[in-house]
């Protein structure tokens, strides 16, 4: 299995989803990721799984689910879509 990110810590607090990334911390305003973050109750967003790969996380209540790349801007394009130099 390819393990694309070690993501631990994961909370929200004051509608902010707080964890740390391979080591570093990452936040961001649940409304700035998904509506259904933003209105999700406490219950529905302290549920959460992290993918045993790093991949992503998921929300199973709300079935809401987030990758981690996307959540940090990492941009993956296909390689004939990228310049050359």
């Amino acid at each position: 299995m390819r393990v694309y990110h070690q993501v631990t810590n994961v909370r929200i607090e004051n509608g902010i989803l707080r964890m740390d990334v391979d080591g570093q911390a990452a936040y961001k305003p649940l409304r700035d990721i998904s509506i259904r973050l933003a209105h999700a109750s406490m219950t529905e967003l302290e549920y959460f799984e992290i993918s045993p790969s790093g991949y992503g996380i998921h929300w199973p209540l709300i079935d809401e689910d987030i990758s981690i790349d996307g959540l940090l801007g990492i941009e993956h394009r296909p390689e004939q879509w990228k310049k050359t130099a």
